[in-house]
């Protein structure tokens, strides 16, 4: 099938390049001319394992421009998947996506299915309808179609590849039948329902997790409070059923990826409905207090932070992946130095967007190089590699041997053996 994918980010790139995998003619479009010069060149711009080596397999299937008219009209299935960042109100900024539905329209030259890929609110099926209803000069047939993408960062290549489930809300069933093709080789259970239905199960999804992950760390604070420890409380939680184990893991909080922009997006929803939704705003709230809760373990354990040195282990806001949008490290680390901190940092993969965005702090070549004479090393995203450090070592490097696990990623007792001064989240 000969598809074009408007928009190079994050899952128009990851779904474009899976898709000409399956066996498929992609185009991906975008309008940043050097974007796509260095995509041509096999230069990305994210970092996920293993999409380099995707792209040079698919590079006969796969191919890359600016010209949108020629790949929409080559194509007979475009998805949509700009981006939809949030706004100062919690609403998603949808101009990429009209604008990308205005180009559409306009280009057309026969009957096409256009895909809503990008996170969109519910209704926005029927808007990118109505948008490419005007701007169809010459009346062409389509139909408009909803996929929500459920893709983790650092994992979305096995994400797309081995779905839990395949969502697809479209108003004609012939429509919803040809985009699920796409998705035959998959062997993925298809879920075929009306589009806002789809819209509505990417933002409850997402905001499910979130909920997930603010309840477990609101149970760390109460465990450290009654002397429990949440890696126990959380691993038996999981062995339930009718819980599971997924996203029960304490820490200093939930950053980029669809959580914050899913859970603003669905509470500015609700409440243009005339709805308070109780529980997400609860979400948002344990998840914002979550990041005071890491910066005052900090001042504890050091007594005061004017003039302190601190080493940050990890700024992604996960691992395997450079995206540092909304991560913890973005918040905490301006706000040691605003508190008179000296910052030294790595992160095995995100340090050159870090240099970008944070400035005043010296960034290092590998852990080691952070612990050299701080007074304390916070983790902030478990990569793996900072679970096997040299202790030994780590703990002759430092000024003073403590930290603070912003993951609790290290084993406490271990750390307290090693000669460490050890502070986890919910370690009781």
């Amino acid at each position: 099938m000969n598809i074009c994918v408007v928009g190079t980010g994050y899952v128009g790139l990851v779904t474009g390049v899976c898709m000409s995998d399956l066996g498929n003619n992609v185009t991906c479009v975008d309008i940043d001319v050097k974007k796509i010069a260095n995509l041509k060149k096999n230069i990305l711009p994210i970092y996920e394992p293993g999409l380099e080596e995707l792209i040079k397999h698919n590079k006969n299937r796969l191919s890359f421009t600016t010209n949108l008219k020629a790949a929409v009209q080559s194509a007979e299935v475009i998805f949509i998947a700009v981006g939809t960042p949030p706004k100062e109100n919690g609403d998603a900024n949808l101009s990429y996506v009209k604008q990308a539905a205005k180009s559409v329209g306009q280009y057309m030259n026969n009957y096409k299915i256009i895909v809503d890929k990008s996170t969109v609110p519910i209704g926005m099926g029927d808007m990118v309808g109505s948008i490419i209803k005007e701007n169809c000069k010459n009346k062409h047939q389509y139909d408009v179609v909803s996929c929500p993408e459920f893709l983790k960062e650092g994992s979305a290549i096995h994400d797309f590849m081995n779905p839990d489930r395949i969502v697809i809300g479209a108003d004609r069933k012939e429509a919803a039948e040809k985009v699920a093709e796409i998705f035959k080789p998959l062997n993925a259970k298809m879920v075929l329902t009306d589009m806002r239905s789809a819209e509505m199960i990417k933002y409850a999804s997402n905001s499910f997790l979130a909920t997930k992950i603010s309840f477990i760390n609101e149970i760390a604070n109460i465990c450290e409070r009654v002397k429990a420890d949440v890696k126990i409380v959380s691993e038996v939680m999981g062995m339930d059923k009718r819980i599971g184990g997924l996203f029960l893991n304490a820490g200093a909080g939930f950053g980029r990826s669809c959580f914050p922009k899913g859970v603003a997006a669905l509470i500015s929803i609700a409440k243009s409905e005339d709805y308070d939704p109780i529980i997400l705003n609860a979400v948002v709230e344990v998840n914002r207090l979550q990041r005071k809760v890491v910066l005052n373990k900090i001042k504890k354990v050091l007594g005061t932070l004017e003039g302190r040195s601190i080493g940050i282990l990890g700024i992604a806001f996960k691992p395997n992946t450079d995206d540092i949008r909304e991560a913890v490290a973005v918040e905490i680390i301006p706000t040691l130095q605003e508190k008179g901190c000296s910052i030294k940092a790595f992160d095995p993969a995100a340090m050159e967007n870090a240099e970008k965005e944070l400035k005043g702090v010296k960034f290092c070549k590998d852990a080691y190089a952070v612990a050299k004479d701080v007074e304390c090393l916070v983790v902030l995203t478990e990569w793996n590699e900072f679970k096997e450090l040299d202790f030994e070592k780590i703990k002759k490097l430092m000024k003073k041997p403590v930290i603070v696990d912003g993951r609790n990623i290290y084993d406490p007792k271990t750390m307290k053996k090693a000669g460490f001064e050890y502070v986890g989240i919910g370690r009781g």
